[in-house]
């Protein structure tokens, strides 16, 4: 089977994170959207997304089935989105969950018959969606990834409690303490958690991924691959090529690719008064209450953080921004900036460039044309929002 999943007003509304990829691209739980859905229907997956992202994020040609990239699978949703015909389309409300199409006859899209889904799912349409849904999701994966499988050994200078601890091949973990009594936890291929770190499940640490000594990992947290975490991290999620290796806490909070943390960074995830957290909004450019009492620091691609940063409740960072100094930055700082609580200015295009290939380097990936198109367009997308 081929699918490709396609952006609706999800892609606008989950800015910054989407100026960089498609909605399904977004990692929640241990995969991607993009990739439970291959998983579930075992299906060769494409994208229908923004034309300047889809030199890298290309649709497949005549796929059968077109599924809504900002919502997560479960079995009951799978069930009935297989048994879709030709030119059904599954609806619920105003949001278009899916459609199929024969691929010998694909011309144009046409709907023929439309079919009312009358269960709750999970989709993501708000930054903040993606941490609150990470417990569910891990779990949903887990069960997705280990059915009828067993771990790889586990060390005994470890201490195990529960029984949802999964490990895949290369795994490793020494000396630490890992709960799973609260939910699962699972450990990537080749991934591994230095001596003394204390995890409480749910929690995934993703292929090639490391947790550094005497970490402390609250339930619901998601290291993506190729990634290095340690200090204090609660409710969030890293989703790869990127470093939070150092003391300080992150909270209820979301981290893009290519992102890193100085030392002693901390972000607060709870207002002194207790009110409700808003964040800014890029359509509307003013702030959006979240409804959430906590709610921590959203931080798009490539954006990076100096030693002893202090990000305020509700704080959105936009694509490559640059932040360091002392005192508390504002609570939008806009892509591309450079600077901190004293002022910003403009992240050059080209300074931006230098940085990002010694990154990639770092990790043996080449920062080629499609990327600097990418960013390029970005910059220019997000120029009004650089008021310096």
């Amino acid at each position: 089977m081929t699918i490709n999943l396609f952006d609706d007003s999800s892609w606008e509304t989950l800015r910054p994170l989407t100026f960089t990829r498609p909605v399904a691209d977004l990692r929640i739980g241990i995969l991607t959207i993009a990739e439970k859905w291959a998983k579930h229907l075992n299906a060769d997956f494409g994208f229908q997304t923004q034309d300047y992202l889809s030199v890298k994020y290309p649709a497949k040609k005549n796929p059968s089935l077109f599924i809504n990239g900002s919502i997560c699978p479960d079995q009951a949703l799978v069930d009935t989105i297989s048994q879709l015909k030709d030119g059904e389309v599954l609806i619920k409300g105003d949001i278009l969950i899916a459609h199929h199409n024969d691929p010998a006859d694909f011309k144009a899209v046409t709907f023929n018959k439309e079919i009312q889904y009358t269960r709750d799912f999970v989709r993501i349409t708000y930054p903040e969606n993606i941490f609150t849904n990470n417990p569910a999701e891990i779990r949903k994966d887990f069960e997705l990834l280990t059915r009828g499988r067993t771990s790889a050994k586990i060390s005994i200078t470890n201490q195990l409690l529960g029984d949802d601890i999964f490990f895949e091949e290369g795994a490793k973990a020494e000396c630490s303490v890992l709960n799973s009594g609260y939910g699962p936890i699972y450990v990537g291929k080749n991934a591994e958690i230095w001596e003394g770190s204390l995890i409480r499940g749910s929690f995934a640490l993703c292929e090639n991924s490391s947790i550094k000594m005497g970490a402390k990992i609250y339930s619901g947290t998601t290291i993506g691959p190729n990634s290095r975490a340690g200090g204090e991290i609660n409710n969030s999620v890293i989703w790869g090529n990127s470093a939070k290796g150092h003391d300080g806490y992150l909270g209820n909070s979301v981290l893009g690719e290519w992102c890193n943390i100085g030392a002693d960074t901390n972000n607060s995830n709870l207002k002194n008064n207790y009110a409700e957290v808003k964040l800014y909004d890029y359509e509307n450019k003013k702030m959006r209450n979240t409804n959430l009492q906590f709610c921590g620091l959203i931080m798009a691609d490539h954006a990076k953080s100096g030693i002893n940063t202090m990000f305020n409740t509700g704080t959105i960072v936009g694509v490559s921004a640059n932040i360091f100094g002392g005192g508390l930055p504002p609570n939008h700082i806009a892509d591309f900036s450079w600077g901190g609580a004293d002022g910003f200015e403009n992240y050059k295009l080209d300074k931006m460039f230098e940085t990002t290939e010694k990154v990639f380097g770092r990790k043996n990936v080449i920062f080629n044309d499609t990327e600097k198109e990418i960013l390029t367009k970005v910059y220019e997308l997000t120029a009004a929002h650089r008021n310096f």
